[in-house]
């Protein structure tokens, strides 16, 4: 702090201090994936990246707190599974602004959802809040699965060939 003073004028300066980061989303639980269990902020323009940086990952779809409240539960429990599954996966979050983007590039359509793919390829997606009991035998599952398509609207675009068969 400083003081000056002009004629009969004093002018107070005072330190101000930059304005916090505002969170990417809306719950301090969600936020806590983050910046104190490594997980990584995902946009609709970083996921495939991200997606694709090799071995298993999990996205978190949480959704919009108020509306989906186990989406919170979700937030504490899914440190724990990473613990339990010996960090054999890194978890992702959506930011709240990119997670329809993020659902529909995965074909994901209930919230709270964790996402899980491969080598950037999908694997399969786990809706809601679950018992551990079924947390753990699902992620087991997943971790086991191979990777396929994504549950998204379209048609699989395949290169044809003279020697596939065919009626047209």
């Amino acid at each position: 702090m400083s003081i000056e003073i002009a004629s009969t004028e004093a002018l107070v300066t005072l330190p101000v201090a930059a304005p916090a980061t505002q969170s990417t989303t809306s719950s301090p639980l969600i936020d806590r994936l983050v910046s104190a269990h490594g997980a990584t902020w995902l946009t609709a323009d970083n996921v495939a990246d991200w997606a694709a940086g090799g071995g298993d990952r999990v996205i978190l779809l949480a959704g919009d707190p108020v509306r989906f409240p186990e989406a919170l539960d979700v937030a504490v429990v899914l440190p724990e599974l990473r613990q339990h599954f010996a960090q054999r996966f890194a978890v992702g979050v959506a930011v709240r602004e990119h997670e329809d983007a993020i659902a529909k590039r995965y074909g994901s359509i209930r919230w709270p959802a964790l996402v899980f793919v491969r080598d950037g390829q999908y694997v399969t997606v786990l809706s809601g809040m679950l018992d551990w009991d079924v947390y753990v035998e699902r992620v087991t599952e997943a971790l086991a699965m191979p990777a396929s398509r994504a549950p998204t609207i379209g048609i699989p675009v395949r290169n044809g060939s003279a020697s596939d068969s065919s009626c047209h």
